[in-house]
């Protein structure tokens, strides 16, 4: 699945982290940071090149590429280097909202465009009457094909307001739309409701408004009678503890529900009061869950207020703070490590399902492009089956 995510694109929004991140505010860090093995080593490439480097290079390009070395050579799969060109895409999908049209497109073998997998309700692309299946063949004019994917990304994203006109085939025929980029608001929790009155919640990540938007649709179910929950945080990557926290701090009874330790070795324990939700619950995941998406998991069924359904999750533990760095871009590096509320860590390890049900190749696709119906998705029916056999 991973070679797979590579082809996938979200215009107007660019690639970020899935960790469980906070923003810490930068702050100098004195001139001891002057005098270290890796500065004297980049100033003495610096001075050879300057002295005998036959071509041209981009010294700002040069500087990313050292910061990102840097930061890949801790060995550590979840620290990163952000570029300052990058950062403020960052920082939109931290935030689930972005400046674009709100579409998701994918690039196939032998096919004349990009075929449009999403569209975000409510979006410019949604209201201008854009729909999945359309093949995006031209930008103001200009091929896609030629202009490739991340200069099409480039093309599309613009200022609030601006326009952007597009050519699109839909059943083969072209057909041209005029769009105005917009804020796109990002939905984190989406409902839906079974006959069987079983809430399925899907939650896409944990980043800003995860908790409100998932504590609404949880009201809603409760206020429909629903007899049931089901959280799917499948293809989850985490996102903040604080959204995390809150959500479970909802849903659980009092007691321990998270425990981090610092790079300092100082132990954080958050803790839930005595409300909760009083609904049978299971919780989708898979191997695409990660960091926060594992520890919702993790809680719930310590606390055997869920089943968990699905396949092992990834078993990240680590967790990152981003420091801005003087030139617009930024670092996320693991400063400390998290655990679940009875002290288990999920580094390397994960979460086994209560129910082990695997999907197909072609079942892992549609269910990460949303196009996987509820009848025909075997993990979602087994965790539907597990109250539809109680009631």
């Amino acid at each position: 699945m991973k070679k797979f995510w590579k082809v996938a694109m979200v215009l107007g929004l660019m690639a970020a982290s899935a960790a469980v991140t906070f923003c810490i505010t930068y702050q100098e860090l004195g001139s001891a940071l002057l005098s270290t093995p890796w500065t004297a080593k980049t100033e003495e490439i610096s001075r050879y090149l300057d002295a005998y480097f036959i071509d041209e290079y981009d010294p700002e390009q040069l500087a990313d590429g050292a910061a990102a070395g840097m930061i890949a050579a801790t060995g550590d799969e979840w620290s990163y280097y952000i570029s300052a060109d990058d950062y403020d895409a960052y920082l939109e999908q931290m935030n689930n909202a972005y400046v674009g049209i709100g579409v998701t497109i994918q690039a196939e073998d032998g096919l004349d465009g990009f075929r449009i997998m999403e569209v975000t309700a409510g979006g410019p692309a949604d209201q201008g009457g854009v729909q999945v299946d359309d093949v995006l063949t031209h930008v103001d004019g200009e091929s896609v094909t030629e202009l490739g994917q991340e200069e099409t990304v480039n093309r599309v994203r613009g200022e609030e307001g601006t326009e952007v006109q597009l050519t699109l085939t839909r059943d083969g025929e072209p057909y041209d739309v005029t769009l105005k980029r917009g804020n796109v608001q990002q939905a984190v929790a989406t409902y839906t409701m079974t006959e069987d009155q079983i809430a399925v919640i899907t939650i896409a990540n944990f980043d800003a408004d995860c908790a409100r938007q998932s504590i609404a649709a949880v009201e809603q179910a409760q206020s429909e009678g629903a007899k049931a929950i089901v959280f799917d945080v499948r293809n989850n990557p985490g996102g903040m503890k604080t959204e995390l926290v809150e959500l479970l701090d909802y849903l659980l009874p009092e007691g321990v529900l998270f425990r981090s330790v610092d790079y300092a070795g100082e132990e954080e324990i958050d803790e839930s009061d005595a409300a909760c939700v009083e609904l049978p619950m299971a919780v989708l995941v898979n191997n695409e869950s990660y960091s926060a998406a594992e520890f919702f998991a993790a809680a719930l069924q310590e606390y055997d207020a869920a089943e968990i359904v699905g396949t092992q999750t990834y078993g990240k533990g680590n967790f990152q703070s981003t420091f801005p760095l003087s030139d617009g871009s930024a670092i996320a590096i693991s400063i400390g490590k998290y655990y679940t509320p009875k002290g288990v860590s999920l580094t390397g390890v994960g979460i086994t399902p209560d129910v082990v049900v695997e999907l197909s190749d072609e079942e892992a696709v549609k269910l990460y492009y949303n196009q996987l119906p509820m009848e025909e998705d075997p993990q979602m029916q087994a965790a539907l089956a597990l109250f539809q056999e109680s009631t």
